[in-house]
């Protein structure tokens, strides 16, 4: 089984990017059978979804950008689960994550092909409460309209998802709380993804 990571932010490697790589660690030390891969969208062009209705007659987009080259990957039956990271932009999210969201339409429109896949969301902010929160929302609300299963980080903390703050002294290296959060996502995901293939 594979679990995928999508990192969001316009710049690679960035703090979003290090939460997400501890996400998917995690993820793989759950059990043996677990792949995981991590897409970075730094670097590539995802324009907006434009709602022209071409992926409603077949898994496919009109659009001539780096969307489509993932279509493949998104679609392979062994991935049990997707976790999508964030910084936090404005309170929300990056144009790149709220782009690749939409453009996952295509797997609804194409029978629903993401249903009780588990999904995450990590979102990294400047600050504590720097709006991490309503990103995550935002990304579980898109998982939740492709009938994904969502989990949050999971027991002690058990909130909405993996939660850093990139703004203090040491930066997101020294974020262990953030760390451990991101952790928890990833282990969430990997755990009720097998229960769900009955693994």
């Amino acid at each position: 089984m594979k679990i995928i990571g999508v990192a969001t932010s316009p710049r690679p490697g960035q703090a979003s990017f290090t939460l997400l790589t501890a996400a998917l660690r995690a993820a793989a030390e759950v059990n043996d059978s677990i792949t995981t891969e991590l897409i970075e969208l730094a670097g590539r062009q995802v324009n907006g979804c434009l709602s022209c209705g071409a992926c409603a007659k077949k898994l496919a987009c009109s659009q001539e950008d780096d969307f489509p080259a993932l279509i493949d990957t998104l679609a392979d039956p062994k991935v049990g689960g997707l976790i999508v990271a964030t910084p936090v932009y404005m309170g929300g999210l990056t144009a790149q994550a709220k782009a690749f969201l939409d453009r996952l339409v295509m797997f609804r429109r194409n029978g629903f092909m993401l249903r009780n896949k588990v999904g995450g969301a990590i979102a990294v902010g400047g600050f504590r409460n720097g709006g991490q929160e309503p990103a995550i929302q935002t990304i579980q609300v898109a998982m939740l309209a492709q009938d994904m299963v969502i989990v949050g980080d999971g027991m002690p903390t058990a909130h909405l998802g993996g939660a850093g703050c990139s703004g203090g002294e040491g930066g997101i290296e020294a974020d262990e709380m953030g760390r451990k959060t991101a952790e928890g996502v990833g282990r969430r995901v990997a755990e009720v993804a097998l229960r769900l293939r009955g693994a």
